[in-house]
């Protein structure tokens, strides 16, 4: 009888080449399919999206935009000005908003102590980028005076009208006499899985589905309960969002806001909410389209050169370790393609640094294949069969493997988490390439060669880069065990 954990072994040794062909598969389409849509990790909530490589500002230019940071009025005539730690809140606020647009290695400076420039690498949408920087988030929930401005009859489903009609949306409020809001945005939940944008399914209109702190969260269950029927305002930067009506008491703290969004348009409010408001309004002083700072043919003639850089790589791979090393070029392809999808479904933004991050995570994974053939080479003059050698070879390498990964890994999030918008392009990339090539070294090399090795055309030494007299030694063994097999 087998042990479940043979079992268990058994099967992920017959999963592991499924896996190897779905990646593949799937990584194809994402690079090779015209207009292939995924899921993209860093807006997993908007769905299935387009998919595009994303070149960063030195390689494709993109679109910069500087705000000045304004005072705020007291009710005294005087005014507060911001401070460095206002701005810093400010610069904190507006990379969250940007970032959750997807695009990677934006800046966001602050200067001259009131102003923010933001650069976006390859912006195809600037008046989005406008709209999620310039708005000073400012949500506020306002009920509105049932003798005032009327009330829905819950009942007959009838308006009851009162002396002053109901405010629509894109009224100006600013001027005031609608009432005191019954709380802010500041009591919204931020977090991205309580306050999202959807599409709402019975309406077929998109939405923004939002949960209130515990402490607005009582406040609405107590008002909403016993004001049924009574209109409320949710009001942006003192313009009317929607004006619903309470058709039940709403005691879970989760609500709706709806009325005219597109898709785009919700994602923005929802990410408003999730970020908070900014402490201070801002004033766009100047925006413009940024060109390619090292220019198209300074792009080519690199790609050109990392492009040759690997296919020297792969020939050395070829002339020195043979058969492995053409099982290795093989690998290293579909190390290539699999890293492309994945720049593209996290996404990654790759300036000149990030092109350096994938060719030096091109290295680590032809310096892992080189571990493992050596080891190979070893074990077969030791007098191994070919089988027993492969396995030994990939089975001792594997530490030295690990070792020398995750020491690149520990260097990449040292700079992610510590370097500038570049650095940390090139950290991402480096990153990425250094856990796919693992994937490729340990898992797709490693299958290849348990399938060459069986094949006749295999079981010669010049394939593995040793003399006949080391690999009689494979024949000796292989001999005796077939006379004993005989016995």
């Amino acid at each position: 009888m087998l042990s479940p954990t043979l079992v268990s072994s058994r099967l992920v040794r017959r999963l592991i080449p499924i896996l190897i062909l779905v990646v593949f598969g799937a990584a194809m389409y994402i690079d090779f399919f015209p207009g292939a849509k995924f899921f993209v990790l860093s807006n997993v909530n908007a769905g299935m999206s387009p998919l595009e490589t994303k070149l960063g500002l030195d390689l494709k230019g993109g679109y910069s935009v500087t705000y000045q940071a304004q005072p705020i009025a007291n009710a005294d005539g005087s005014f507060n000005y911001p401070d460095s730690g206002a701005m810093a809140e400010i610069r904190n606020i507006v990379e969250q908003r940007v970032n959750s647009t997807g695009a990677g290695e934006i800046v966001v400076e602050t200067h001259g102590g009131d102003q923010i420039t933001v650069e976006v690498p390859g912006a195809t949408n600037p008046q989005q980028i406008r709209d999620l920087v310039g708005q000073s988030g400012q949500l506020t929930f306002i009920p509105l005076d049932r003798t005032k401005f009327g009330y829905m009859n819950t009942t007959t489903s009838a308006a009851v009208a009162g002396t002053q009609p109901v405010p629509v949306a894109g009224t100006d409020v600013s001027a005031g006499g609608y009432g005191t809001p019954l709380f802010k945005g500041d009591q919204v939940d931020g977090n991205s899985s309580n306050t999202f944008a959807k599409l709402n399914t019975n309406t077929n209109k998109w939405a923004v589905e939002l949960t209130l702190k515990s402490g607005a969260s009582a406040t609405f269950s107590t008002w909403s309960s016993n004001n049924v029927g009574s209109y409320f305002m949710i009001v942006l930067d003192n313009k009317v969002v929607e004006t619903p009506y309470i058709q039940e008491a709403i005691t879970t703290g989760q609500a709706e806001i709806s009325g005219g969004f597109d898709k785009t348009s919700a994602n923005q409010l929802a990410t408003i909410l999730q970020y908070g408001a900014l402490p201070y309004p801002l004033h766009k002083l100047t925006d413009d389209n940024i060109p390619a700072t090292l220019g198209k043919t300074f792009t080519d003639q690199t790609l050109f050169a990392g492009a040759i850089g690997i296919l020297l790589v792969m020939l050395f791979m070829l002339v020195y370790y043979r058969l492995p090393g053409m099982v290795a070029c093989i690998a290293l392809t579909y190390y290539g393609v699999a890293v492309l999808a994945l720049f593209r479904i996290v996404p990654v933004t790759l300036s000149l640094a990030g092109v350096a991050g994938f060719v030096l995570s091109v290295g680590m994974a032809v310096d892992a294949n080189i571990l493992i053939f050596e080891r190979t080479k070893e074990e077969l003059r030791s007098g191994k069969t070919l089988v027993s050698a492969m396995e030994a070879g990939f089975n001792r390498a594997l530490n030295s493997i690990i070792d020398s990964n995750v020491s690149t890994l520990i260097t990449a999030a040292i700079l992610y988490f510590g370097g500038s918008p570049t650095v940390k392009g090139f950290a991402l990339v480096l990153g990425i390439g250094v856990l796919t090539s693992m994937f490729t070294a340990v898992t797709v090399s490693r299958r290849m060669l348990r399938l060459v090795v069986h094949q006749e055309f295999a079981q010669h030494a010049r394939l593995y880069g040793v003399t006949d007299e080391e690999f009689k030694a494979r024949a000796v063994r292989m001999g005796r065990r077939e006379a004993r097999g005989r016995v």
